[in-house]
């Protein structure tokens, strides 16, 4: 097999073997915990800029299907695992976890000592990186990894938001031993108008939202806001993305004017942060933030804890919180803000994934409570 090399800005140097596209490529390096869902996490636009490191000791045991897809490609950088499955075991896979790979000019490195690997960002934070296939020159390696300039600062969403606005009717769909997949059914008489603000969005976002009761026309994020408010819609979605949010400063003028015109809005991850900046809070990198489908997240308004999965390496600074938003939920991890709402109006965010559904159903509220928001204030 090919031989891959994973070396860090500070030198440390990881030796495996290549299961991916026989390339080379520099990011984030960062790591995930969750035990399942790698193929969303391949895909998922937020993760634009890293290279995944999945703790979980097997990877690829399900392969790969078309239904578990987030965005149209993979969008990490590089991906770095424990073992991948030589075995397919699932009657929906398509192709192997290495097919995939290569097929979209992704590298990875599998034989490594990931254990070692997570201890070390975790304790040092997350660094950047180059994973190659084709250089295995420790002195080059570390000073490619040095020249990236890493995410801080790095606006990204162009990179991975659509550049023209479509039309999204897709529901969520429901298992059943007869018929896969059978539409759930939307909430509601009436669906709610909404537009969706794409800074790099997962599929399964937009399809709670139409099974929610939503009729979906998804913008491009570099919209303006008086195109927007022209459209007359009954609420606007602000999504996840890449990148760190203080840097998209087209975005967080659009969202200023959108609140400001009394807009019901609700954000997720990217959009949360970029909402608290709207409205005058600061945001900072984390050590190395939060990701994975296991993080416990209090509702401070119920009392109820969320299992929710998480994506992000920028958290927004307690202390910089305006006097316009509340906190309404905390992690319970490390008491980071995970979720605001607006004291006085119809705006909301949470820092989490309530689409991803790893409670399983602990977070879809969050969804109708937007429907809700939106009848409420509807002419």
């Amino acid at each position: 097999m090919t031989e891959a090399v994973l070396v860090l800005e500070d030198g440390s140097r990881f030796e495996g073997r290549s299961v991916g596209a026989a390339t080379e490529q520099v990011g984030e390096v960062c790591f995930n915990t969750s035990m399942t869902g790698y193929q969303e996490i391949m895909t998922d636009p937020s993760y634009a800029g890293q290279i995944v490191t999945m703790t979980y000791t097997q990877i690829g045991n399900v392969g790969i299907n078309p239904e578990d897809m987030e965005s149209q490609r993979p969008r990490i950088r590089g991906f770095v695992i424990k073992e991948s499955s030589r075995i397919t075991s699932n009657w929906r896979a398509r192709e192997s976890l290495g097919s995939f790979l290569r097929r979209y000019g992704i590298p990875a490195i599998e034989g490594i000592d990931t254990r070692a690997l997570v201890v070390h960002l975790r304790d040092c934070g997350a660094q950047r990186g180059v994973l190659s296939t084709l250089d295995f020159d420790q002195e080059r390696l570390v000073t490619k990894a040095r020249a990236w300039p890493g995410l801080a600062g790095m606006d990204l969403t162009g990179e991975v938001g659509c550049q023209e606005s479509f039309a999204w009717q897709e529901g969520l769909s429901a298992w059943k031993a007869d018929r896969w997949p059978a539409p759930v059914e939307p909430a509601g008489d009436r669906r709610m108008r909404v537009a969706v603000l794409d800074f790099g969005i997962k599929q399964n976002i937009l399809r709670s939202l139409v099974s929610a009761g939503c009729q979906l026309t998804v913008l491009p994020g570099t919209t303006s806001a008086a195109e927007i408010l022209a459209m007359e819609s009954d609420g606007v979605f602000l999504s996840n993305g890449p990148g760190d949010p203080d840097a998209v400063k087209h975005g967080i003028r659009t969202i200023a004017a959108l609140i400001a015109a009394n807009k019901p809005t609700f954000g997720i991850c990217l959009g949360h942060q970029m909402l608290c900046l709207a409205l005058g809070g600061e945001t900072e990198k984390m050590k190395f933030g939060h990701r994975g489908g296991n993080h416990p997240v209090l509702d401070l308004q119920s009392g109820r804890v969320e299992v929710t999965s998480q994506n992000h390496g920028f958290m927004v600074r307690r202390e910089s919180l305006p006097a316009a938003l509340q906190v309404s939920h905390e992690s319970l991890f490390d008491g980071t803000i995970e979720g605001v709402f607006h004291r006085h109006a119809p705006v909301f965010s949470v820092q989490y994934h309530p689409e991803a559904s790893p409670g399983p159903h602990d977070a879809h509220p969050l969804f109708q409570r937007f429907v809700q928001m939106m009848q409420a204030h509807a002419p």
